[in-house]
């Protein structure tokens, strides 16, 4: 019913994930991103544990492929999933059940990992693969958005459109930015714009709130002045 992404930026550490599909909010059970530990979607007939479960086991030091083998095994429903992880350090793996819908399957690069099902066809993948590592020096935000773009040029869902997601985190679990476009006839092209109002303001705002390890800033003043200054540069 999908088809994602997951990319590493190994400039800046950051992990992403980005996902379109003709389904009602896909990005509430696809997608899941974790500064510093990875990214990791499930989808076809979408077991949301997969990828949540996939972060935990990245999270405890293992490597994609045992994580993914184990989780698929255990899985009952396995032979109707997808599912891909890539970890912090670039490392992905992939599943592909073989009853899931076709067009379906994944293709990978260096920091790149791409799957999908139910798609016009397999320059779907190609397309989103080749403009994802095009695009190497953009902002990973950005790099997800055109690969995703890419990807719907050459066809995208068989079905149509209806939502998209992208998530991106660099050192804390919560991500940076994390939006969602759940029923809209263009998700990809309304994605795009809310990343614009995030790049105008939550961008800035977000390196204000606590981390694990700070308090955060909590003075109104300090931080919309900050922001304004920002804007204006």
């Amino acid at each position: 019913m999908t088809w994602s992404i997951l990319m590493r930026d190994p400039a800046t550490g950051e992990v992403g994930v980005a996902v379109a599909s003709r389904f009602l909010a896909a990005g509430a059970l696809c997608p899941r991103v974790e500064g510093g530990v990875g990214a990791a979607a499930s989808q076809a007939l979408v077991n949301p544990y997969l990828a949540q479960d996939a972060l935990v086991r990245l999270r405890a030091g293992e490597a994609p492929e045992a994580a993914l083998a184990d989780l698929v095994a255990a899985d009952a429903g396995r032979a109707t999933r997808q599912l891909h992880v890539l970890s912090a350090d670039g490392r992905s793996a992939a599943h592909t059940g073989a009853a899931c819908i076709d067009w379906c399957g994944h293709l990978a690069g260096p920091n790149v990992s791409t799957a999908g099902n139910m798609l016009a066809g397999p320059a779907v993948l190609e397309a989103t693969l080749a403009a994802a590592l095009g695009s190497a020096g953009l902002p990973l935000a950005e790099r997800l958005l055109l690969a995703m773009e890419a990807g719907e040029a050459a066809g995208g869902d068989k079905r149509g459109r209806q939502s998209a997601a992208m998530q991106v985190a660099s050192a804390d679990p919560m991500p940076d930015l994390d939006l969602r476009v759940d029923d809209h006839p263009d998700p990809l092209a309304e994605l795009r714009r809310l990343h614009g109002v995030w790049r105008g303001y939550l961008r800035h705002f977000r390196r204000f709130l606590p981390g694990r390890d700070h308090p955060g800033v909590f003075d109104r003043a300090v931080i919309q002045a900050a922001i304004e200054k920002a804007q204006a540069e």
